[in-house]
Order: C-alpha cells, then structure tokens, then sequence
C-alpha cells in the first residue's frame, strides 16, 4: 500500500471547498490539515463512504447538527429531523467520494454512504495517520478524514 501524494489529498481539500461553494455560495474556511495521530474526534452525525478498487479506505465527513441544519435550511428544507440530516451528511460523504472518482479513475469502487449518529471518535481503519481536514463554514466547525491508500 502506498501513501496518497500531496495532489491526492490537495483534491479532497479542492472538493470540500467546491461543495460548500456550489451548494450555499460561500467558501469553507479550512482551518487545519494535518495527518492524525490515533483517534479523530468527530460530532455527532458521520457520513462514511469506503473505497476499493485502485483504492482502499473511507472518507468520514462528521458535523455538528447545528451546521447541517443550515445547510438544509439554504436547500429550502423543511424537514431538520435527526433522519434527515443523517441523510445530509451522508449525501455530502457520497458528494465527496463522486468527486474524488473523478480525478483518482473509474477503477475506484465507492460504496453506499454509512451514515451514524453519535459524538464519537473514528479510529483509522487503513492508515496509523489518516489526513484529517478540518474547516469551519458560517461559524460552525467540521472534519473530514481521508484515511487512504494507494493500492499499487
């Protein structure tokens, strides 16, 4: 297994912006991008997508229910239920899997978004230091882990 290089981890930056830019018009501030050292403490709702294929591991996109809610609400949503802003952030971790196919081949093999409810940290599945991304977006804090590796 190889590491991701800089440009393979520069898209997952790249795709966390170009999601909050298309989706509320306003950019993410990202205020960290470091590589993690055991467990990374999320919030309270998770979107995992797994990947296999040329790659193998998952991206974790975890939220405060407070950020979620606003995205639903710029969406014209009306329905803020602990369900449906599971659904959000899963859609988001799907969103940034899609976008990652893109530019990593067609080989890459993203499966249905696991979505779980609950403040708890993620420990690394595939890497001892997943990329952790960490952003804030109109006040309200989030993470996104990218815990990948090369498969050749």
């Amino acid at each position: 297994m190889n590491a991701l290089n800089e440009d393979e981890l520069k898209l997952f930056v790249d795709s966390v912006r170009h999601y909050f830019r298309t989706t509320t018009a306003q950019e993410p501030q990202i205020t960290s991008a470091f590589l993690g050292t055991g467990d990374v403490e999320g919030f309270e709702f998770n979107g995992i997508v797994s990947f296999s294929g040329s790659y193998n591991g998952q991206v974790i996109v975890s939220m405060p229910p407070r950020l979620l809610r606003e995205l639903l609400v710029m969406q014209h949503e009306t329905d803020l239920s602990d369900g449906n802003l599971l659904d959000a952030v899963g859609e988001i971790a799907n969103t940034l899997g899609g976008n990652a196919r893109k530019t990593l081949g067609p080989e890459l093999l993203i499966s249905v978004p696991v979505k779980l409810q609950g403040a708890t940290g993620s420990r690394a599945r595939v890497r001892r230091h997943p990329y952790v991304i960490t952003l804030r977006w109109n006040h309200q804090p989030a993470v996104v882990c990218i815990d990948m590796d090369r498969k050749h």
